[in-house]
């Protein structure tokens, strides 16, 4: 029996339907038609490189994506895919208890999620450096006022860090201030710095807004004016 055949045997038989491909042409129409909650995907899907089919997820979806990475090149990968907007990574070979209490963590981040959006009781226009946010809206515009799309867990986060800037943040503060915590890992938090960097960052590999301050966590390094 394949891994594959394992994964969706194991996953039926703890309560989750689930539907696989093989072949990553397949995999667009099952989207289509099916609108998951979650996609792990496995980045050596039939020899393809999935890489690039995580990126043509992202670009149509927000649906919570798990990446797989095998032996060769997992660093890569693994940095990679979470640039791309993966929300948790599993590097082979690992337990499926694992792979289901990963499933179930970020399922619960995402139903977390509108919470945080709920409780923003503060509404206004805050400005830093040419950007723009509008809290009543929920709307974040760049310098030539066109709007940047946010997802629920990349505003959250912005909000924690305009409710603080210019302040060295831990993890955990984060964690907490995105109302995202218990058992959630720690890098989910980078997960979501590394998608806000690639909104607002000119290069986000060299980041000058959101700073890493090793060991504490992060920095939002722009002060923060409302308006």
């Amino acid at each position: 029996m394949t891994m594959r055949h394992l994964v969706t045997n194991y996953l039926e038989d703890h309560d989750i339907r689930t539907i696989s491909a093989s072949r990553r042409e397949e995999v667009p129409g099952l989207l289509a038609r099916n609108t998951p909650d979650l996609v792990v995907l496995d980045l050596r899907l039939g020899q393809e490189d999935g890489l690039d089919l995580l990126r043509e997820i992202r670009a149509q979806s927000d649906v919570p994506v798990i990446i797989t990475t095998g032996h060769r090149r997992d660093e890569v990968d693994r940095v990679v895919g979470l640039e791309l907007g993966a929300d948790d990574y599993l590097t082979k070979p690992f337990g499926l208890r694992e792979l289901l209490a990963r499933i179930k963590a970020v399922l619960r981040r995402r139903e977390a999620a509108p919470s945080a959006a709920q409780r923003d009781a503060e509404k206004g226009r805050w400005r830093f450096g040419s950007w723009q946010v509008d809290r009543r809206l929920r709307r974040l515009t760049n310098a030539a006022g066109e709007p940047i799309s946010l997802t629920k867990g990349e505003y959250a986060l912005l909000m924690a860090f305009l409710d603080a800037p210019q302040r060295p943040l831990s993890r955990e503060y984060l964690l907490q201030a995105t109302r995202v915590h218990e058992d959630i890992f720690d890098r989910s938090i980078d997960v979501q710095v590394l998608r806000l960097r690639r909104k607002l960052e000119t290069d986000s590999s060299a980041p000058s807004i959101i700073r890493t301050e090793r060991g504490v966590g992060y920095v939002f390094t722009l002060p923060v004016e409302r308006l």
